[in-house]
């Protein structure tokens, strides 16, 4: 049998049609995470195009990139932060309630970054396909997930059909053995992976993290890990799941 990456096994379960030397591939998409900011636009194309969201069941929409720090009672609140930002959150909320999406806003227990929200509600599972207007979205990479950043383009896209046209990454590992000495934390690990390989050694590929001293990790130590992927050029990170994902 022939060995392949924990990458490469998720990418062929997700494969609609086969990417070609003149197309790229049709990839499926388990969760769809999204936030104010780089969703107006995609919206705007579903409505002019008289298109609804395909499966608003995988889309877990939620405000987190231009919500004011303290706690908002109303809208009202929102002049902390700004016209720009305020409408953008305004709009959020129009457009998930004229789309049928359960949305996680202001008075909701579980708002929150959107990279954490997925984990804590149970949404981000090992083998999924996820995807989200946030280029650190390869944080969901943690739990064995392929997840990674997509445009405003890519975004209407995927809530039109829940598909995301694209070409396939290579895999590149990462091998990290040893016992971390006291004081060493995962954001030094990677820091010294980007030092390694440089801010664009990982330019096309998916960085897959093994070793010891990766599975000896918490999952939070795990998410920085893949999250601070994109910092080394990766289009995502990946850990493999095991019993640690349980805790």
């Amino acid at each position: 049998m022939t060995n392949t990456t924990l990458f490469e096994k998720v990418w062929s379960d997700h494969v609609v049609v086969e990417e070609t030397p003149d197309t790229p591939a049709v990839l499926y998409i388990d969760l769809h995470i999204i936030h104010e900011v780089t969703t107006p636009q995609a919206f705007t194309v579903l409505r002019e195009s008289g298109l609804t969201v395909r499966r608003p069941d995988l889309t877990l929409p939620t405000m987190d990139h231009s919500t004011p720090t303290t706690p908002v009672s109303s809208f009202r609140d929102l002049a902390v932060i700004g016209e720009s930002a305020a409408n953008q959150i305004r709009q959020m909320e129009t457009n998930c309630r004229e789309f049928g999406l359960d949305l996680i806003g202001f008075g909701n227990e579980f708002r929150g970054i959107v990279h954490v929200i997925g984990p804590e509600l149970g949404a981000t599972q090992p083998g999924k396909t996820i995807v989200c207007g946030d280029s650190h979205s390869s944080t969901h990479g943690a739990f064995g997930a392929l997840a990674f950043g997509i445009g405003t383009t890519e975004v209407g896209h995927v809530l039109a059909t829940q598909c995301l046209l694209q070409r396939k990454p290579k895999t590149l590992a990462v091998n990290i053995d040893g016992n971390m000495p006291a004081g060493v934390s995962a954001k030094d690990l990677i820091l010294a992976v980007i030092g390694k390989i440089g801010v664009d050694g990982g330019t096309g590929h998916v960085i897959e993290y093994r070793g010891n001293a990766i599975t000896a990790l918490d999952m939070e130590s795990r998410m920085t890990i893949c999250n601070m992927s994109i910092e080394g050029g990766a289009r995502a990170g990946m850990i493999a799941p095991d019993d640690t994902n349980d805790v």
